[in-house]
């Protein structure tokens, strides 16, 4: 890692193991969907989605985890991760349900990149 001189040890360390805290949530809480669809698709039809959309919808999930735990493509994973739980807090405000998890998932997941990633701290409005 290149930048990995300008980012305090404490800072790297904390970043990435938030980000594989996030990748890790994404990534298993799909493979459990996927491997126990008969448990899994009830809760998913509740919301109102279609049966056919509970795999894509699942695909995509695992997929945005892979590419965020990818380093060179963690902040592009960053942003599909943002989307998506963009769509599952709008689900859980429009079922009245506090979309706590999707919320506290993404804000991590560029918490973690934000502490080992000098380039985008220095994007980030904060100044001393």
């Amino acid at each position: 890692m290149q930048n990995s001189e300008s980012v305090s040890k404490v800072a790297l360390w904390t970043g990435r193991i938030l980000s594989a805290l996030s990748a890790l949530t994404l990534i298993a809480f799909g493979l459990i969907g996927l491997l126990n669809q008969k448990e899994a698709l009830p809760p998913f039809l509740k919301y109102g989605y279609p049966a056919s959309a509970f795999v894509p919808i699942i695909v995509v999930e695992i997929a945005c985890g892979v590419i965020y735990a990818i380093p060179p493509t963690s902040v592009f994973g960053a942003i599909l991760i943002t989307g998506y739980l963009g769509g599952a807090t709008s689900t859980h405000v429009r079922a009245g349900e506090p979309p706590v998890m999707a919320i506290a998932v993404a804000v991590v997941a560029w918490l973690g990149i934000w502490l080992r990633e000098p380039r985008l701290r220095a994007l980030t409005p904060f100044r001393k």
